[in-house]
């Protein structure tokens, strides 16, 4: 009897024990979905999708679950809790709860998520694109809306300061500004210059334009074979004093070093025409143009050269050296006297012509004929040039004896009588050494007043040696 009791006790005590486990394998299959592999073990939760959570009862929002968040100690699960995936999850035999905790994985998540958490918060919060264009279309917009009226008042005042290009180009096309070369404007020049209509300021300015141009040996050329040389030529016969100075300026700057146009300035009968103004009472502006003139077409030109001696240019430019008012006339006569001088003298040399060409042999033959220092002594020179020393001007002091040295050879009979150039010539003599010196204590050891000192003692001991 006894041992049915105890085998009976102990069946029940079995019966129990059989119980407790298939009432918590109950337990755990129903909250773990049958993932738990014991009841009596930790077991790592899978992620709770609150939609598969829910996919047995569509009906049930999703919100209305209650999101458990574990920490690294165990805590009590309450029931109807989703749990995190990757949660540690038991069931604690003494007091039947179920308890969570966060697992390894969860924790590394975490600190990353929170660095990555941490700064965001630090560079502030994310837009996307959509978020980030409305914003700038609203604050575009916005600025538009409050800088609307300035802006319109600047655009308006920039109108008022620039044209639109299209009335530029309207109004450059209405100009008719084209191009022109040199040949075309003095074709212009010359037309407006012979026009009967043409005032006289219109011709003046034809003319000083011409000036300006004629710089140019094809210019000056253009201008000659234009018909243009003999218009200017004609003009210095004009009554206007003003069209004369004009013409004889664009004359002289056309013949200048310019063999061509001095021919047929020449042929058009520029040197009557000079002549006529220097020896014809003339305002001093109109002189000193046609002197300037007749140097430059004089200049490096026998031919010219004699036949301006055979138009008694010589006795002209003496009659013009002695007028009264003409003192600033003298030193551009004496110059003129003094180029002709000396470059027939160059020529003369072997290898030192000016202008070397095939025609140097021809060149010879007429600076052969040109018997100018003759001539000068003949026509009173010889005492006209030696006045130029009284004047206090350095250069024209210069000029002068520069022009005695080369007239010495058919003047020196002149020379040697006139005592008062003696006495004149030992006073520059005395007042050019003092000079000197003082350019030798400012540092200047071959000084313009040296050159001037070397001149006259040149000059005074050639004639004692005569």
């Amino acid at each position: 009897m006894m041992i049915r009791r105890q085998s009976s006790g102990i069946k029940c005590t079995r019966l129990k024990v059989a119980l407790v486990v298939f009432v918590f394998g109950w337990q755990c299959t129903h909250v773990h979905s049958g993932k738990s592999p014991s009841a009596l073990t930790v077991v790592e939760s899978p992620e709770v999708n609150l939609n598969e959570a829910n996919h047995g009862n569509d009906e049930e929002d999703p919100e209305d679950f209650e999101v458990f968040h574990p920490t690294d100690q165990w805590q009590t699960l309450k029931p109807g809790q989703a749990v995190p995936r990757g949660s540690h999850v038991r069931l604690n035999l003494q007091t039947g709860q179920r308890e969570v905790k966060v697992g390894e994985h969860q924790v590394l998540e975490h600190q990353t998520d929170g660095k990555r958490q941490e700064t965001e918060d630090r560079l502030g919060p994310s837009f996307s694109a959509e978020e980030l264009k409305k914003a700038l279309k609203n604050m575009k917009e916005g600025v538009d809306n409050e800088t609307s009226d300035e802006e319109k008042k600047a655009k308006e005042a920039l109108k008022a300061r620039f044209r639109p290009m299209e009335e530029l180009k309207k109004d450059m096309a209405s100009l008719d500004m084209l191009i022109q070369s040199d040949f075309q404007v003095i074709s212009k020049l010359v037309s407006q210059f012979n026009s009967s209509n043409a005032t006289v300021e219109e011709k003046v300015k034809a003319l000083h334009d011409l000036e300006y141009l004629v710089h140019q040996v094809d210019n000056a050329q253009n201008l000659a074979s234009r018909g243009g040389l003999k218009l200017v030529v004609d003009a210095l016969n004009n009554t206007n004093y003003r069209l004369q100075e004009s013409a004889a300026f664009v004359l002289g700057s056309a013949v200048s070093s310019n063999p061509v146009v001095q021919v047929e300035a020449v042929e058009s009968g520029a040197l009557q025409q000079l002549l006529t103004l220097l020896a014809t009472p003339r305002p001093m502006s109109v002189k000193k143009k046609a002197l300037f003139a007749l140097a430059s077409l004089l200049r490096h030109f026998p031919f010219a050269q004699s036949h301006f001696f055979k138009l008694g240019g010589l006795q002209v430019l003496g009659d013009l050296f002695q007028a009264s008012g003409g003192e600033a006339l003298r030193v551009r006569i004496v110059t003129i006297l003094y180029d002709m001088i000396n470059e027939k003298e160059l020529i003369s040399q072997a290898g030192l012509d000016p202008i070397p060409d095939a025609s140097h042999n021809e060149r010879l033959h007429q600076y052969a004929q040109v018997r100018l220092q003759p001539l000068l002594a003949e026509q009173g020179w010889c005492v006209l040039v030696p006045e130029l020393l009284g004047s206090s001007e350095h250069d024209w002091r210069e000029k002068a004896l520069r022009t005695l040295l080369a007239m010495i050879p058919y003047c020196q009979t002149e020379y040697q009588q006139d005592y008062g150039l003696a006495s004149t010539l030992s006073s520059l003599q005395e007042q050019y050494q003092e000079l000197v010196l003082t350019e030798q204590v400012l540092g200047d050891e071959d000084g313009y007043f040296g050159e001037i000192l070397a001149l006259l003692e040149t000059l005074v001991l050639k004639l004692k040696r005569a």
